[in-house]
C-alpha cells in the first residue's frame, strides 16, 4: 500500500505540493484585510484589498512547483519581494513565500545553491527590517534564528532524501545482482546436467553398438540370439532417444569441453550415499516403496542428486542433533521423493545465496516433474519431488 502511495505521489507532484501549501495560502489570504488595514510603517505604500490579494497570489502561486523547479521558484518569489521593497509596498503575510522557496532550494539542490539561497533570504530579512521596522539587534537576531532554522531543516531534508535514494539504489543494484547470480547458477547447473546426460546417452549408444555387432555375428548361426539383440537395440534406442529429447535446449559450457567424464551414480548408490551421510554425523532413515526397476539412468541420476543435495543442505544448516528421513515411493503414475529433517536453519536454505534448490528444480523440471521445498511446521525442512513414472522400460 505504501509503495502504491509513493508511486502516486511521484506521478502527481503538483497536486501534492498544492495540498501541502494550502494551509499557508488560506492563512495569507484570510489575513490580507487585516494586514492592509494595519500597515507596519505608516509611510509605506498601502494597497487595496484586491491588489493585496493579487500580490499574495503572485507570491504564493509559484510554490506549487517548488520541488520540480526549486531555484526558479525561489528566484521568482525573491524577485517579487525585492520589487515590493523597492516600491515601498507594505509587507504582506504572503512574503513568507521567500522562506518556503529557500527551504525548497536547501532541500533539493546542491549545497552551493542552498548557501546562496540562505544568504539571499538573510539579506532580504535585513532589508525588510530596515525598511519596515526598527533595526534593533534583538529583532534582527530573532528573525535570523527563524531563517536559519528553516534553512537547516531544508539541509536536513536534503541529506535524508539523498540517504534514502542511496538505499533505494543499493537495493535495486542488489536485486539485479541477485537475479544475475540466479541466472548464472541456472546456466551452470544446466551445463553440469548436460555433461551428466552425455554419460547416460553415451552409455546407451555404446550398448546399441555392442548389441548390433553381436546381432551381426549371430544372425546366421543363432537367429534367436540375434532377435534378442535386436529387441535390446530397440529398447535401448528408445531410451536413448528419450534422453536426447531432454537434452535439447540444455546448453553446454564451452569451458567444460576438456573435463574428464566419469560414470554417474544411480539408485544402486543410494545406500552408499546414506551410509556416508550417517558417517558424517547425521542420522538418516531411508525407505524405498515400490518397484524402481527399469528407470532410465538419467531419471535415476535425478533421484540420486535430489537426495544428495537435500541431505547436504541438512548437514550444512540443520545444526547439532538434527535427524533426516528419505522416502522414495514408486507408484503407477509418478515417483515421489521426500527428504525431510527436524533441524534448524530452514530460512538459510531458501536464501538468495543458495543454488542447491535451483539445481534440484532444474533437474526435476527437465523430466516433466515438480518440486516443492519449504520449512516444516514446527521446525525443520521438507523437499518433495514428483517425477512421472511412465518413462521406465516396458511402459505402454
Amino acid at each position: 500500500m505504501f509503495g502504491r502511495l509513493r508511486a502516486w505521489r511521484r506521478g502527481h507532484r503538483a497536486v501534492v505540493d498544492l495540498v501541502a501549501i494550502a494551509p499557508l495560502v488560506v492563512f495569507c489570504l484570510v489575513t490580507v484585510p487585516e494586514a492592509v488595514g494595519a500597515p507596519l510603517v505608516a509611510t509605506s505604500l498601502r494597497l487595496s484589498v484586491p491588489a493585496a490579494v493579487g500580490l499574495s497570489v503572485a507570491l504564493l502561486g509559484p510554490l506549487v512547483w517548488r520541488r520540480s523547479y526549486p531555484r526558479a521558484v525561489f528566484a521568482v518569489v525573491a524577485g517579487i519581494s525585492l520589487g515590493q521593497w523597492l516600491l515601498g509596498v507594505e509587507p504582506l503575510p504572503a512574503n513568507l513565500a521567500v522562506l518556503v522557496g529557500m527551504y525548497g532550494v536547501a532541500a533539493r539542490c546542491p549545497v552551493q545553491w542552498a548557501l546562496g539561497a540562505g544568504a539571499v533570504a538573510e539579506f532580504g530579512t535585513y532589508l525588510a527590517l530596515r525598511a519596515w521596522n526598527d533595526l534593533s539587534l534583538e529583532v534582527f537576531a530573532n528573525a535570523s534564528v527563524f531563517v536559519v532554522a528553516i534553512w537547516m531543516a531544508g539541509i536536513y531534508a536534503n541529506m535524508r532524501r539523498r540517504f534514502v535514494l542511496g538505499l533505494e539504489e543499493r537495493a535495486e543494484r542488489a536485486e539485479r545482482e541477485r537475479d544475475q547470480q540466479a541466472l548464472i547458477a541456472t546456466a551452470a547447473e544446466r551445463a553440469r546436467i548436460a555433461r551428466e546426460l552425455h554419460d547416460v546417452v553415451a552409455h546407451n549408444v555404446s550398448v546399441i553398438v555392442v548389441q548390433a555387432d553381436g546381432a551381426g555375428f549371430a544372425i546366421d548361426n543363432d537367429p534367436e540370439q540375434a532377435r534378442r539383440a535386436v529387441q535390446a537395440i530397440s529398447a535401448t534406442g528408445r531410451q536413448a532417444l528419450t534422453e536426447m529429447r531432454r537434452l535439447v535446449g540444455v546448453l553446454r559450457d564451452d569451458t567444460a569441453a576438456g573435463e574428464e567424464y566419469q560414470p554417474q551414480p544411480g539408485l544402486g548408490q543410494l545406500e552408499e550415499l546414506v551410509r556416508q551421510v550417517r558417517v558424517s554425523g547425521l542420522p538418516v532413515d531411508m525407505t524405498v516403496d515400490g518397484d524402481l526397476s527399469g528407470l532410465p539412468e538419467g531419471e535415476q541420476l535425478v533421484i540420486y542428486r535430489i537426495v544428495q543435495e537435500a541431505l547436504t543442505n541438512t548437514l550444512k544448516h540443520g545444526g547439532p542433533g538434527a535427524r533426516a528421513g528419505v522416502r522414495v515411493e514408486a507408484g503407477r503414475q509418478e515417483i515421489v521423493i521426500r527428504v525431510m529433517d527436524d533441524g534448524r536453519g530452514a530460512a538459510a536454505r531458501v536464501s538468495e545465496g543458495g543454488h542447491g534448490l535451483i539445481g534440484m528444480r532444474e533437474r526435476v523440471t527437465m523430466y516433466g516433474g515438480t518440486m516443492d521445498a519449504a520449512p516444516r511446521t514446527g521446525g525443520g525442512f521438507l523437499v518433495v519431488a514428483r517425477l512421472p513414472a511412465g518413462l521406465r522400460e516396458g511402459a505402454a
